[in-house]
């Protein structure tokens, strides 16, 4: 592991114009999270902040739309925020927002600064006019054609459609949003951020940390300093956000683009005040052992490798990033989420459908680290209920409820053999792989390793038989649950920072607080042997596709999709119990197990049932049983089915399994009963 003191972690603050949506918490919001929790876990001294951007001119054109103040909108808006936060258990240090006096003095002071040193000036320029309005109009006041990529709604201050930052000059057929009208260009004089003369230190810093950086974030911001930088101006003709703290400008204000990323430093100076000790904020903005990791999604990256480090640079004294994690997006029906546009849904909305756990690991797994990646609702309950309860839940339940059934407590621990060991390391090696991953922010591919791990327990444990050992071999039972249950300490450690309140409940279960700050080396204790055992209850549910849900349209309505392929693949009937006493169930030998060709979650039996040839069947128990479990057990077969063609394979019949606490079995023959392949079952 890599030895570090202190880490200062900074999410993209969220504009307050409407509450979160999915494509907020994949792009920067969880991922910050599970680095924070990651962080705490290996005893790294740990900062993590964030708050509402409040100063946006969506609040503005949101608040004219609805008849109201901007406040009323920011202050609205940042309690949905903060509700979503508590709920997805965001664990920021501080989670403030911009509308603050105390805010406000921290970027004045930034700005006096800038300003002393000389990398503030004021020009006179041109800026929209709207002659219908009767007033200059803010930056996202302004929409038209964007010069670059011709994308038709591109905004005054950036393009949505290539990313590239704007002037409000540069569209093409520029028009009013509030009236539709064409804006004139009128001279007005506003306060610059002078970043030509800023830009020697900006590729200095650059230079020294893009060989770190993500691909994306590398690549936009080398694009973004190919063509130069240009002076930028940092003050607007309006009068919602920070004031300037000058003479002579009172109809003016410090623009949300420069006073945003300020917030990072404002809250850890705010957080440094509610704690009572004024000047912690300096341990992690002075001491140059400390590291700065910012999270974002790709929109922003510009603002944080180039306009942030250059305010930093230019100020002094300062750390500069570190690390910036930046993110691709989150489509929802194959384009971007869209507050404006009202397209996606909002993590509000969705928390009222689903549970929690399964949202923050279906979005770890479908992160948008290297490219754009899509929401899908059915893929969403697959991945609950085959990898997080089929996979996950399964292993964890049928461990900790057999031994509760049959010891009560952590039984004891004996002589381990090569199997027992095996398990063991392989266990320890993926789970500091997948700390490895998350040390280099690869978020992605730290629970990826860890649900193989839950993959090698669930065939330890089904291997071990210990259903078996129970009736044979009391002792050799108690070292194999000893050891799957160390196993389940270590998976869960792992998965802390992805779904804290599950891994909370299963140790709670256990009767311990689980995963503390610098503790990451406490999963590979074992549990004390004897330890009483709370009463086990299933961490994970089911879920289903809501199908009273419309089909999805452009105001956030959740897509439906349809069941069958999982039905399908499953191969499950459901019937009355009088058309159950109608089948014709016979003995059946298995004679072979093969992967099905089309699908990851089926198997095809060649199946003895007493004919000429054997029968073809498919099943869905690929998650429960490996092949060589399956061949040459004599099971029972519902021989009268019409045969069903599964994903391109034709089913002549079906194998009859039991469900009880997320575990599935087959129903088998006893041995001792000699019935030969045919026997009917009555």
């Amino acid at each position: 592991m890599v030895e570090r003191k202190k880490v200062f972690i900074g999410a993209a603050w969220p504009y307050a114009n409407g509450p979160l949506h999915l494509g907020h918490i994949a792009g920067c919001l969880l991922p910050a999270d599970i680095y924070a929790r990651y962080c705490r876990l290996m005893g790294y001294d740990t900062l993590f902040v964030s708050g509402s951007d409040m100063h946006g001119t969506p609040i503005m054109v949101t608040a004219d739309r609805l008849g109201l103040t901007p406040e009323e909108v920011a202050e609205k808006n940042h309690a949905s925020i903060l509700k979503t936060i508590e709920d997805l258990g965001i664990s920021y240090d501080l989670y403030t927002k911009t509308h603050t006096e105390h805010h406000f003095q921290v970027v004045q002071e930034i700005f006096l600064g800038l300003l002393e040193k000389g990398w503030i000036d004021r020009k006179t320029d041109v800026a929209p006019y709207c002659p219908v309005c009767g007033k200059f109009m803010p930056d996202r006041y302004i929409e038209g054609t964007c010069p670059f990529c011709k994308f038709g709604e591109a905004r005054g201050d950036q393009c949505d459609g290539c990313g590239k930052v704007l002037d409000a000059s540069e569209l093409l057929l520029p028009r009013c949003r509030i009236c539709g009208s064409s804006p004139e260009f009128r001279e007005t004089e506003h306060f610059y951020l002078l970043l030509s003369k800023l830009e020697p230190m900006v590729r200095e810093f650059v230079d020294l940390r893009k060989d770190e950086w993500r691909t994306n974030t590398r690549n936009n911001t080398e694009n973004f300093l190919r063509e130069g930088l240009r002076d930028r101006a940092i003050t607007r003709d309006l009068t919602w956000g920070v004031p300037i703290p000058l003479e002579g400008f009172e109809d003016k204000r410090i623009y949300v683009w420069f006073e945003a990323v300020c917030g990072y430093l404002s809250a850890s100076k705010l957080h440094s005040k509610i704690v009572q000790r004024p000047g912690l904020w300096e341990d992690y903005w002075k001491d140059p052992e400390c590291r700065h990791y910012y999270f974002l999604a790709k929109d922003n990256i510009p603002f944080h490798t180039i306009i942030w480090p250059a305010i930093l640079a230019g100020y002094g004294g300062l750390n500069l990033p570190y690390d910036i994690p930046s993110n691709e997006f989150l489509q929802w029906d194959g384009s971007q989420f869209s507050k404006s546009r009202g397209h996606g849904i909002t993590v509000n909305d969705f928390l009222e459908d689903y549970p929690v756990d399964p949202l923050r690991f279906y979005l770890s797994l479908n992160m948008p680290e290297k490219g754009d990646s899509n929401f899908d609702l059915g893929e969403f309950v697959q991945k609950n209920n085959t990898e997080l309860l089929g996979a996950l839940g399964n292993y964890l339940h049928r461990v900790v409820t057999f031994i509760k059934n049959n010891f009560g407590e952590v039984p004891r621990r004996g002589e381990l053999t090569p199997d027992d060991v095996k398990m063991l390391t392989t266990a320890e090696e993926l789970y500091r792989s997948a700390l490895s991953s998350m040390e280099k922010v690869r978020l992605k591919e730290g629970i990826t390793i860890l649900m193989s791990l839950v993959n090698e327990g669930n065939r330890y444990f089904n291997g071990q038989a210990p259903w078996k050992l129970i009736k044979e071999d009391m002792q050799r039972c108690s070292t194999v649950l000893n050891v799957a249950l160390s196993v389940g300490k270590i998976i869960m450690y792992g998965m802390y920072p992805y779904i804290p309140h599950a891994a909370a409940r299963w140790f709670a279960m256990m009767g311990t607080t689980g995963p503390e700050d610098n503790e990451w080396n406490e999963a590979l204790v074992p549990f004390r042997e004897g330890m009483k055992l709370g009463m086990p209850s299933p961490l994970f549910s089911r879920l289903e596709v809501d199908t009273a849900k419309e089909e999805q349209t452009s105001n956030g309505a959740v897509k439906t999709v349809e069941t069958e392929n999982k039905k399908e693949e499953e191969n499950v009937e459901q019937i009355s119990f009088e058309e159950f006493m109608k089948l014709d169930l016979r003995v059946g030998t298995i004679l072979s197990v093969e992967d099905h060709p089309n699908a990851d979650r089926l198997y095809v039996l060649k199946v003895d049932i007493g004919e000429e040839e054997p029968r073809t069947l498919v099943a869905g128990l690929k998650r429960f049983y490996k092949k060589e479990e399956m061949q040459g057990k004599s099971t029972i077969i519902a021989a009268n089915l019409k045969p069903a063609n599964m994903r391109g394979v034709v089913s002549n019949g079906m194998l009859l399994a039991a469900e009880s606490n997320e575990v599935v079995g087959l129903l088998t023959v006893d041995p001792d009963r000699e019935l030969p392949p045919g026997s009917k079952i009555h």
